[in-house]
């Protein structure tokens, strides 16, 4: 063993992990501007980005009402193989699990935009020689952050609304795995109330989401 070589290894791993970091950090920004050479600002990328997160939060809507449906079905077909409702499950909350974790690298792309977005905005008033554009721009900068700050919300609010039911789902999947019986089947059937009503809730808030979304977008677009 040779210590020397060891704290080499150390300290090149550290500065690995160091540059790594720095680069994912400057990912964003680097496409950012290469974007901006290419005429693309970052307000049309918040808006593609505001319209894909509403794409995701509309296929999570269709796929956890269909989700919801293949667990009715399985509680309503008692003389249907154990094996395969099982699998049914499973596939459905593998379906809703990757719908969810489609939603949420949305969300994030959308805070990453809007924050380089609003970052740039607000530093370009500094440059303003005419005081009345200045004010101009800055009042549309307050209205745009304060509807971007009511659309995140509801995203998220619809994002947290996601976790239970996965749980839920989760939860009977793993049940059910263990004990292909007909107790297991009379345990889902108790809890699919509960699952519904969280799927109803859900399904609410992504309409919501998507509704402000389509009305974020709108704003902007606006000459």
């Amino acid at each position: 063993m040779n210590p020397s070589r060891d704290v080499v290894n150390s300290f090149s791993t550290g500065l690995l992990g160091l540059a790594l970091l720095v680069l994912v950090s400057g990912c964003s920004s680097l496409y950012y501007n290469t974007m901006e050479k290419l005429g693309i600002e970052k307000r049309e990328i918040l808006v593609d980005r505001v319209e894909e997160a509403r794409e995701s939060q509309d296929e999570a809507r269709t796929t956890f009402r269909s989700s919801l449906a293949r667990f009715q079905h399985v509680v309503e077909t008692p003389d249907t193989d154990l094996k395969a409702r099982y699998e049914e499950l499973r596939d459905a909350f593998e379906d809703s699990q990757s719908v969810a974790e489609d939603v949420r690298a949305r969300i994030d792309s959308v805070e990453d935009v809007s924050e380089a977005l609003f970052e740039e905005w607000q530093e370009e008033l500094g440059r303003y020689q005419n005081a009345n554009l200045r004010r101009a721009s800055e009042q549309q900068l307050r209205d745009t952050r304060r509807q971007y700050a009511t659309l995140i919300r509801r995203m998220h609010q619809a994002e947290a609304r996601m976790a239970p039911v996965l749980e839920a789902f989760e939860d009977q999947v793993l049940f059910l795995k263990h004990n292909l019986n007909a107790q297991a089947i009379g345990a889902l059937e108790n809890e699919l109330g509960r699952i519904r009503a969280d799927v109803d809730q859900l399904i609410r808030d992504m309409e919501q989401a998507m509704a402000e979304s389509d009305d974020f977008v709108r704003s902007l677009r606006q000459p």
